[in-house]
């Protein structure tokens, strides 16, 4: 009966359990509209991937729009889980970690370039691959390209280590995989060894400095790593799924390597670590409040260049190849429909999880479960393409700059010129075409198009750069303009380009 309850609680039966909103969610009449086809996105996922207990968000422009959950906290108790319920979110830690560093770094303690062992002291003395390899820096461990081999079999179950084990570990060396800074290799050992900086650096542990400097600002008061101090009736508890039915994970106690992957929260927390995130951007003017500068959020999404290609999931439709390179913390993806997405999934045992930011668009959605690797990458993204398909994750306009305006003037008086001298050229125009030879473009143009209304607003690629299409009587006029990095207002490029209807 036990299970029974628990299935039907998956399919939707039971509505208390499915999609619950709670008082922390902002109303938001936009995202509500298509609020039950995201629920249905999600509870057909737990079903198919018998996941016992879940729970998800989305975050637009700085609120908690949506929230739901499913299932039940644990087995024993068949406790429905709620927006409070503590999930371990595994390597999506690894965010928090890099942070704390750029913290660090922001407070002039440490240096991304510096060897680690400036900072860990147990690593002098290792032994590299080649003669020739360079130092592990604290920016090659935050890339996972310091040499170390991929762990992901073995690093999650290091996180009970304690610190003297660890420190034994670092003082007997580390084989290499690859010379460091010369290839990515995901590596768990690495974001622990960025743990250990943090609390040499900081002088507290790097569990306490994280929660006292970022967490705590943030409200996130139900999120931590030590799992035991958590209220019993609020752990969500950790399954896999083996023989047809759910199996107790082993509880494993925070540790040296927590700094990787041990980071516990629930959905009414980690909102608004994702808000303050996608506050980041746009870069802009006016007061800076949050527990790091919006300036050093905004380079988490700097990615090492070792760029990797690979192929969408075919169930989100038409095919596409997407671009991906880590950056910190987060990996970094362009999305043939969805522009730049910086996400991380977080794989436990017990536990899977998955987030992804559109900082371009103020938009993050989030996903937890209490299932072993089962982190709900698919219905995440499927969320972003609903999102965008109903027009709710939009990339921001950049706003047009005072010197595109006036660059966007003078391509309109040379128009209707017939001259582009009238405009304030750069050196290079004329020299790539000629003045009369531009007037015969401009001239030939306008003998196609017949009179443009020329009212149209420039759309700005930059502050420095826009295009613009014109409705003509017999057409359309296709134009860019990107000014020459002068401070004087000097055209680099003016184009005028007929478009036939």
């Amino acid at each position: 009966m036990k299970h029974m309850a628990i299935a039907l609680a998956l399919a939707g039966v039971s509505s208390p359990v499915l999609a619950q909103t709670t008082p922390a969610t902002v109303p938001a009449a936009d995202v509500a509209g298509i609020a039950p086809k995201i629920d249905a996105i999600f509870a057909d996922w737990a079903r198919e991937a018998h996941v016992p207990g879940a729970a998800y968000g989305i975050v637009k422009d700085g609120r908690l729009v949506h929230v739901g959950t499913i299932g039940t906290q644990d087995q024993e108790s068949n406790r429905p889980v709620t927006a409070d319920s503590r999930f371990r979110i595994a390597s999506m830690s690894k965010a928090f970690t890099a942070l704390a560093i750029l913290k660090l770094r922001d407070a002039g303690k440490l240096s991304l370039d510096a060897p680690a062992e400036q900072y860990v002291p147990e690593m002098r003395g290792w032994t590299y691959p080649t003669s020739d390899s360079p130092k592990i820096t604290v920016r090659d461990l935050l890339h996972h390209i310091a040499g170390y081999v991929e762990d992901n079999p073995w690093g999650d179950r290091q996180q009970v280590l304690t610190e003297p084990q660890f420190t034994r570990m670092l003082k007997d060396g580390v084989p290499f995989a690859t010379a460091p800074g010369s290839a990515f290799e995901y590596s768990n050992l690495g974001y622990a060894t960025l743990g250990r900086i943090v609390s040499n650096v900081s002088g507290v542990r790097y569990q306490d400095y994280i929660r006292r400097e970022i967490m705590a600002p943030l409200g996130m008061t139900s999120t931590g790593y030590d799992i035991f101090a958590s209220p019993k009736d609020a752990r969500a508890i950790g399954y896999r799924w083996q023989d047809g039915g759910y199996v107790r994970e082993p509880d494993m106690a925070d540790g040296a390597f927590g700094a990787m992957g041990g980071v516990e929260t629930t959905a009414n927390d980690y909102w608004r670590w994702v808000a303050f995130l996608l506050s980041g951007w746009p870069a802009r003017d006016g007061a800076d409040t949050g527990p790091v500068k919006r300036s050093t959020v905004r380079e988490i999404v700097e990615g090492a260049n070792f760029v990797s290609g690979q192929m969408r999931n075919a169930a989100l439709g038409a095919p596409c190849r997407q671009a991906s390179a880590y950056g910190m913390g987060w990996r970094v993806i362009d999305d043939c429909d969805m522009g730049r997405v910086v996400t991380h999934s977080g794989g436990y045992p017990g536990y899977g999880s998955n987030v992804a930011l559109l900082p371009d668009a103020g938009v993050g959605v989030f996903v937890f479960s209490a299932r072993t690797y089962t982190g709900g990458a698919l219905p995440m993204w499927k969320t972003l393409m609903a999102l965008r398909d109903a027009g709710l994750a939009t990339p921001r306009t950049v706003p047009v700059s005072e010197g595109l305006a006036a660059a966007y003037a003078a391509a309109k008086t040379a128009w209707t010129a017939g001259d582009a001298t009238v405009a304030p050229l750069a050196n290079n125009v004329l020299l790539d075409r000629d003045a009369a030879r531009r007037a015969r473009e401009i001239a030939d143009a306008k003998a196609q198009v017949g009179t443009c209304t020329m009212a149209e607003a420039i759309r700005p690629i930059s502050a420095m750069e826009g295009t613009f299409t014109w409705h003509c009587e017999r057409g359309h006029i296709a134009g860019r303009v990107q000014r020459a990095p002068t401070p004087a207002l000097s055209l680099q490029v003016i184009d005028f380009r007929v478009v036939r209807d």
